[in-house]
């Protein structure tokens, strides 16, 4: 069984392609995904009514918005997440310190392994 079997993940991403591959991963894996959100609104409206236990970032979204701001949030609330993004550690924001990257493009099992981590990470510093 894996580790990520009824987990309910939120996915924070603008490309409609993506967040159906997405989809099809997540399910895969045997997790449950919450959206998608496609905007920092959305994406901490979801945060509040689903109660989402991990949540997958995409750095930039539609209209210029970076998921900074969900991020944070999730910082407060003590979610873990994963940002997703082609960028390297170093050059997010504060806002993403508390999350674990991973580099685009990435493979399913990359994926599962980042889900994975944040979560233990998570565990370890509760």
């Amino acid at each position: 069984m894996s580790a990520l079997q009824g987990l309910r993940v939120l996915v924070v991403e603008n490309d409609a392609m993506s967040a159906s591959l997405l989809e099809m991963q997540l399910m895969h894996a045997g997790a449950v995904m919450v959206g998608p959100a496609s905007s920092v609104a959305e994406a901490l409206h979801l945060i509040e009514e689903a109660a989402p236990q991990i949540v997958l970032l995409d750095y930039r979204l539609a209209n210029h918005e970076t998921s900074d701001p969900v991020a944070d949030a999730l910082t407060t609330l003590g979610i873990p997440f994963v940002v997703a993004t082609g960028m390297a550690h170093f050059q997010l924001p504060e806002a993403f310190r508390a999350g674990r990257v991973l580099t685009k493009p990435y493979l399913t099992a990359e994926l599962n392994q980042a889900l994975t981590a944040a979560l233990q990470d998570h565990a370890a510093s509760a």
